[in-house]
């Protein structure tokens, strides 16, 4: 009996084990699927900010998925290293990212993005024009924009015959609060700013900008009397770009190429013959 008594606990043991080792590689790999889709989920919520937690293995079940990002997603994710705050869908705010924000994908070096996307007053807009570092357009008087923008357009002007709208001023490049109000004024008036807030007039937004919107006072765009092909190819090859539909002679420095600008989300629209980079949203 003894005899007997012996292999049948080498046997059990050896059973006890092999069970053991089953589970333990069952659970590591229920955790390992689990990792995967928390991370993949946090990729396509990469705006909401997401964490993957790999110590919680009691998610329901999904599957794994590998779908591309959509051109929202896409673009969302690249402004918000530079916008932290996204504005909800209906806002005045959202209005004017969709108009206008096409600049916060810049990534280029020393460029500097707006914290918000309204300047309140003169002061508020010299505050942070103050903190730019800017530099004078070639054969033009008083034409300054951030240095990164003014080195790339001066380039393509060396390249071809490229004249701003007025020829030489300063109201073509970077703009006053003041200078915003007045355009605007001349345009538009207070009704119309409250329709545009409360989202029943957007066409406004290709002619002139609201008060303390415009890409002007960021120093990242430039009103230019751009008249063929040629002109318009170099200026694409040196980042500047036209983002505001139908607003012909306004140009805006993404300091990207054409070919990374589908990646990032934006929209390819012709109008006219004009060749329109817009945001997804």
């Amino acid at each position: 009996m003894k005899r007997l008594i012996k292999p049948a606990k080498f046997i059990l043991t050896a059973i006890f084990i092999c069970l053991a080792l089953v589970a333990s590689n069952s659970l590591q790999r229920y955790q390992t699927v689990n990792n995967l889709q928390s991370e993949n989920q946090c990729v396509v919520a990469s705006v909401s900010g997401c964490s993957a937690n790999a110590q919680e293995p009691n998610l329901p079940h999904q599957p794994v998925t590998s779908e591309p990002l959509s051109p929202q997603e896409n673009f969302v994710a690249a402004i918000m290293q530079s916008l932290k705050v996204m504005p909800a869908p209906g806002t005045y705010e959202y209005t004017l990212l969709r108009s206008y924000g096409a600049a916060f994908i810049n990534s280029t070096s020393n460029v500097k993005l707006p914290p918000k996307l309204i300047f309140d007053n003169d002061t508020d807009t010299q505050e942070f024009q103050s903190q730019l570092t800017l530099e004078r357009i070639v054969n033009t008087k008083d034409c300054y924009l951030q240095k990164s923008a003014a080195d790339a357009l001066n380039k393509a002007r060396l390249q071809f015959n490229i004249p701003l709208k007025s020829g030489y001023g300063a109201s073509d490049c970077l703009r006053s609060y003041a200078t915003n109000l007045r355009f605007w004024h001349k345009y538009a008036n207070n009704k119309t700013l409250e329709k545009v807030k409360e989202g029943k007039e957007t066409a406004i937004l290709g002619v002139v900008a609201p008060p303390g919107t415009s890409q002007h006072l960021w120093g990242l765009a430039i009103d230019l009397g751009v008249s063929n092909t040629k002109q318009r190819q170099i200026l694409n090859q040196n980042g500047w770009f036209q983002t505001v539909v139908k607003d012909v002679p306004h140009w805006t420095y993404l300091g990207v190429s054409a070919e990374d600008l589908p990646k990032l989300g934006f929209k390819n629209q012709v109008i006219q013959g004009i060749t329109y980079w817009l945001t997804p949203l």
